[in-house]
Formats: structure tokens, C-alpha cells, sequence
């Protein structure tokens, strides 16, 4: 079984003897003398599991847990407490701060890999719970209900950070025709492939979601209107090359799309009275949707890019979309 321990100890000592009875188990050990250092390490490496001191001289173990939980970016992180007493109340305060487990030193060698082998385990089962509750299943791409999370979040950190973000909308064209005359196993063979092909194309960081049906919306940090063209393009293009012979014919699949940016919702100015309600990412999506379906009225298979006026500007089939002027 692999992952990652971080053992926080004031003792050099003891956290040499763990790390040394830890690492045939073929674990990444990780180790600090020092409880702020220990938190730091926490948040840069993302343990799977932390083996924590609760008696430390500068700071209690248990306040340390308390950091730990109370930070979204560790708080799903186990830990379990070491320590030379078996003080009762103790241990049910540790319990409610939320670590999963005590081991009491000195330690056997035995009952400390049994204890990090089933924390562990149970950590790992948990993440991979939580994976498939984030992705579609057919795709592979984060689903719906991932991307309206994604989408609050990086809008959220657009505007702290004074960034653009773009989105990108994706509608494969005559999809249902794909389905009725060649079957929806077909379509979940094109939906796959497709699905794939994005997931190539976009940065990491990016995030690549099955929106519903046949779309699939591209989240892009820190990306203008302008750069999220190219993406759609170089996306569209690619769609060319998937090679599909159902019954024999060859099929050809194209796509429409929509972009837009927060720049074309005015997130400078009313946009952040939007986010006060909630509504930035509604109204980006919004104009996506908009740039879309002026994609399809313009003949589909192209790049259309929201336009601040409220018109859209169609790209050529073959060309990044232009602005209106």
C-alpha cells in the first residue's frame, strides 16, 4: 500500500524510529521537529495521513489538530495522536477534535504499521469515493455538479486576485441524429472519444466538465476571451481527427462553441455587485450560452466569442473567432 505519513514530533528520536519502521512499508515518511513547520508541510505535501505528538513544549498537539481540521485544505487529512498517556479525557477531546486514532507510546512496531496501515486504507477508499462523486462516468470529465462548484470557486478567486477567467461552452452538433441512426452505444463510443480529446487540450489547472447531454464546459483561470478561442479551435480542429466507422460509414464529428470572459460580464464594475449575489458565474455562463447558440444560428462547427455590447461575434469555420467592434 502507498502514501504519504507526515510524522509531526518534538523528539528527533522518535521520529527517526518511526519513519524507520514506516518506510518498508513502502510509505513516503515525512517528519518535523516543529508544529508550525508540520502544518506547513501538511498544506504543501497533502499527507494522507498524519501521525501527530500531542504533548509538544510550545504547543499542544491537540491545538495543532484543531489547525489541522479547521483548514479546508487539511481537514480531510486523518490524524492520529501519539502519546505517553492514557488519560481518558484526553483522548475523547482529541476524538471530537476529529483525529481517528491514539497510539500510545512507547509504541510495538507491529501495532503502529497496523494502525497507519488502516488509517490509511480507509483515507484512500474515502478519496476514491469522493473522486467518483466529482466525475462523470462515461467521460472521465468533472460533472455537473463539480463544475457549478469549480465554477463559484474560480470566479470567487478571479476577483480577489484581479484575473480574468474564461468559459467555454461545447455542444457537439446533430448528436441526437448520431444516436438514432447508429445506436446510443455510438454515442456514448463519440461522447468518450471526445471527452478524451479535451481532456488533452486543456492546461493543467484547467477544469474539463460534462455540462449535460452532449456539452462539456471548459473552465480556464487566469485566460481571456482571446486565449480561450485558440483553445476551442485547437479543440475543434482536433475533433477532425477522431476516425469513427459505425456500420461501415465514416462519420465525422464537429462541434459548436461558445466563449466568454469576465471581462464581457463587466466584472470590473457591476460584476462585483454580481458576486455579492451570487450571480457572476450565472451570468458567464450566460454569455457563453448566448455566444453558443450564435454559433449554431451562423451554421455550426465554429467559434463564437460573447461580445460586452450584447451581440456575439462569429469566428470563421476555419479561423479564431473576432470580436465586434
Amino acid at each position: 500500500m502507498s502514501g504519504t505519513v507526515l510524522v509531526i514530533d518534538d523528539s528527533p528520536e522518535l521520529l527517526a524510529v518511526v519513519a524507520a519502521r514506516l518506510k518498508p512499508e513502502g510509505y513516503r515518511v515525512l517528519t518535523s521537529p516543529d508544529w508550525q513547520y508540520g502544518l506547513e508541510q501538511a498544506v504543501a505535501e497533502q499527507p494522507d495521513l498524519v501521525l501527530l505528538d500531542v504533548d509538544m513544549p510550545d504547543q499542544s498537539g491537540l491545538d495543532v489538530c484543531r489547525r489541522l481540521k479547521s483548514d479546508p485544505r487539511t481537514s480531510a487529512i486523518p490524524v492520529i495522536f501519539l502519546t505517553a498517556h492514557d488519560d481518558v479525557n484526553v483522548k475523547v477531546h482529541g476524538f471530537d477534535l476529529g483525529a481517528s486514532d491514539y497510539i500510545t507510546k512507547p509504541f510495538h512496531p507491529a501495532e503502529l504499521r497496523a494502525r497507519v496501515r488502516s488509517a490509511i486504507r480507509t483515507k484512500l477508499a474515502i478519496d476514491d469515493l469522493d473522486e467518483q462523486a466529482r466525475v462523470d462516468g462515461l467521460t472521465g470529465l468533472f460533472n455537473r455538479r463539480e463544475f457549478d462548484r469549480l465554477l463559484a470557486a474560480n470566479t470567487a478567486r478571479a476577483l480577489r486576485e484581479s484575473r480574468n477567467l474564461a468559459l467555454v461552452i461545447v455542444d457537439l452538433d446533430h448528436f441526437k441524429s448520431l444516436n438514432d441512426r447508429f445506436g446510443h452505444a455510438f454515442g456514448d463510443l463519440v461522447l468518450r472519444s471526445v471527452g478524451a480529446l479535451i481532456a488533452r487540450s486543456v492546461r493543467t489547472g484547467d477544469a474539463a466538465c460534462r455540462y449535460g447531454g452532449e456539452e462539456i464546459a471548459l473552465i480556464l483561470p487566469n485566460a481571456s476571451g482571446s486565449s480561450a478561442v485558440e483553445v476551442a479551435n485547437r479543440i475543434r480542429q482536433g475533433l477532425r481527427s477522431l476516425a469513427f466507422l459505425p456500420k461501415g460509414d465514416a462519420v465525422t464529428i464537429t462541434a459548436s462553441f461558445g466563449v466568454a470572459d469576465l471581462t464581457d460580464v463587466g466584472a470590473s464594475g457591476a460584476g462585483m455587485a454580481a458576486v455579492a449575489q451570487g450571480s457572476l458565474g450565472q451570468a458567464l455562463t450566460e454569455a457563453a450560452d448566448q455566444a453558443l447558440y450564435a454559433a449554431k444560428r451562423e451554421g455550426r462547427d465554429r467559434v463564437t466569442q460573447f461580445a460586452a455590447a450584447g451581440t456575439s461575434a462569429t469566428g470563421a469555420v476555419d479561423s479564431p473567432a473576432r470580436r465586434a467592434g
